[in-house]
């Protein structure tokens, strides 16, 4: 039995349209010049004129069929996939064939918001939208029983996926769902790719749209990170403040400003330091000692 992925779409006869409605409107024109002619052929072989008839009825008239842009026709024949249709135009096809019509149109898709539990366990809330677009009309049509639906369940299956790889936040620049956008949206992309591969379907983004954490934790989670926040920006204005200090004791002994002692030089480091660090605005203190 034949792989299902051997199923590509193929070229498949098919004659302009224009050309048989071009014969037939020639026929019936020779038909109204030779009008007598055409009845005494009726009454010298009705048989035959009574067959050209069914013939034109049930053949020629069910091969027309239109195809508009960005729009396929998959022909079965007696069970068979006979081919694919992709040009846009007027044609006539083979009769007595079983025919879909796919669109190759550019599709958005929202998946559902989902809650499953981050790399680290955290449960969060996820979704996603993804753009697509069929590309092979006979695997959409043939190798599933609906492309729309597969498309919508293989893309909320590929969001809880990544979701369980990475972490919903991390440190030191490791990747995360919300530090590393860019990279979460290839391997999204990349891992749709391979599921949608079977229906005939390219996925031109995949992007996620919602992103959050669960409400039973969003509270505890959001302290936390206004607690890492505030680490991270006291860690900044020190390393500022101790470069700020050490230039200016530097500029004050070059200059000759001033002369400090060790314990001078530590009091004013401990003034500087607590000046710059401190939430407060600073006060001025005057030294009124001998």
């Amino acid at each position: 039995m034949p792989n299902i992925r051997d199923i590509r779409d193929r070229w498949t006869p098919s004659i302009s349209g224009f050309l048989i409605l071009g014969l037939i409107i020639a026929a019936a024109i020779w038909g109204l010049i030779h009008f007598q002619a055409a009845i005494e052929l009726f009454h010298r072989w009705p048989a035959l004129v009574v067959a050209a008839s069914v013939i034109f009825i049930v053949f020629i008239l069910p091969g027309f069929a239109i195809i508009r842009p960005n729009e396929s026709l998959v022909l079965l024949f007696a069970g068979s996939y006979l081919g694919t249709v992709n040009s846009t135009g007027f044609y006539w096809i083979i009769p007595f064939t079983s025919r879909q019509r796919v669109s190759r149109r550019v599709n958005n898709f929202n998946t559902n918001t989902t809650k499953v539990n981050d790399k680290a366990g955290n449960p969060i809330e996820i979704a996603a939208v993804i753009v697509w677009r069929v590309k092979d009309s006979a695997r959409a049509v043939l190798n599933v029983n609906d492309y729309r639906d597969f498309v919508s369940v293989q893309g909320e299956t590929a969001v809880r996926s990544l979701a369980s790889r990475f972490p919903y936040d991390s440190e030191e620049g490791a990747e995360s769902l919300r530090g590393s956008p860019e990279q979460i949206s290839t391997d999204l992309q990349e891992e749709l790719s391979q599921r949608l591969e079977v229906a005939g379907v390219e996925v031109l983004e995949a992007r996620l749209s919602h992103l959050a954490y669960a409400p039973e934790i969003a509270v505890a989670m959001l302290r936390k990170q206004q607690a890492e926040a505030v680490v991270r920006a006291r860690r900044i204005i020190t390393a500022n403040a101790v470069d700020i200090v050490e230039q200016s004791i530097k500029t004050l002994e070059e200059g000759g400003t001033v002369e400090l002692d060790q314990a001078e030089r530590a009091r004013l480091v401990n003034n500087l330091l607590v000046a710059l660090v401190s939430d407060r605005d600073a006060q001025p203190v005057l030294d009124l000692g001998p």
